[in-house]
C-alpha cells in the first residue's frame, strides 16, 4: 500500500532557526514508518517541491487538456494512496495555511474512503492541539477519515533533529510507542478500507457529488 506525509510548512528561511521544524516532523514520520510499514511505500509531498498557480484554481476545475502537469501528478498520487499523514503546525488555533491551500486544490472524491493521521508540532509547549482540533472536521469532509489517536510534538525542536532523529534520551523510546500508536491505527483502518474498496466501489455504490453542490441537498 501507499501512504502520503503531507508536509504543512513553507518556510524557507532564516533566521529564526530552525528553519523548517515541520521538515524535522515529516522526516521522523518517514523514517518511523519505513521501520513499522517496511512493506508499504511512503512519500512526503513537500509543498516547496510543488507548483500552484497563483490565482488558486482546484484541479477539476480545468479542462482536462489543460491541467498543469504537476497538479495532474499530485493528484494522482492521492488518487492511488491508501492512506495520509497530515502534518500541521498551528496558525491562529487552526491549521496551517499552507495545508489547506495545497489540499484545497484538489476534490474529495480523490481522497475519500481512506483513513488519515492528524499529526501537529510547535516550538512551544501545546504541540498545535487546537489546530488538530479542527483538522478533524477538514479531513473529514475531504472524506479522509482521521483515526482517533493524533500526535501532537511541542517543542519540537528539543524532540527531533534536523535529520528527523530523536534527540537521544530517556524519552526516545517513548515518542516510538507515541508514533506508534497512531501508525498502527492508520495501517489498521488503510488495510480494512483498502480490501473493501477491491470488493465494492463506493464511488458507484455511494455517488460522488462531482455536477452541482444542489445534490447534496436534502429533498424540498
Amino acid at each position: 500500500m501507499k501512504f502520503l506525509i503531507f508536509l504543512g510548512s513553507t518556510r524557507d528561511s532564516t533566521p529564526p532557526k530552525p528553519a523548517r521544524l515541520g521538515l524535522r516532523v515529516a522526516k521522523a514520520l518517514e523514517q518511523h514508518f519505513g521501520e513499522v510499514l517496511p512493506d508499504h511505500e511512503v512519500e512526503i509531498i513537500d509543498p516547496l517541491e510543488w507548483t500552484f498557480d497563483p490565482v488558486f484554481k482546484p484541479h477539476f476545475a480545468y479542462p482536462q487538456s489543460k491541467v498543469p502537469k504537476q497538479l495532474d501528478e499530485l493528484a494522482n498520487k492521492i488518487k492511488t494512496a491508501d492512506g495520509y499523514v497530515m502534518v500541521s503546525p498551528e496558525y491562529n488555533h487552526s491549521m496551517s495555511p499552507a495545508l489547506a491551500h495545497m489540499l484545497n486544490h484538489f476534490g474529495s472524491s480523490l481522497f475519500a474512503y481512506k483513513p488519515s493521521l492528524i499529526v501537529t508540532y510547535s516550538a512551544g509547549q501545546w504541540g498545535g492541539a487546537r489546530a488538530a482540533v479542527t483538522m478533524r472536521g477538514f479531513l473529514s469532509e475531504l472524506g479522509c477519515l482521521p483515526v482517533s489517536a493524533m500526535i501532537q510534538i511541542p517543542e519540537a525542536a528539543d524532540v527531533l533533529t534536523e535529520t528527523g532523529q530523536f534527540q537521544t534520551g530517556e524519552n526516545a523510546d517513548r515518542w516510538q510507542s507515541y508514533f506508534h500508536r497512531g501508525s498502527a491505527q492508520l495501517l489498521w483502518w488503510a488495510e480494512a478500507t483498502h480490501r473493501h474498496r477491491e470488493q465494492s466501489d463506493p464511488h458507484r455504490a455511494i455517488g460522488d457529488f462531482k455536477q452541482d453542490p444542489k445534490q447534496r441537498n436534502a429533498p424540498n
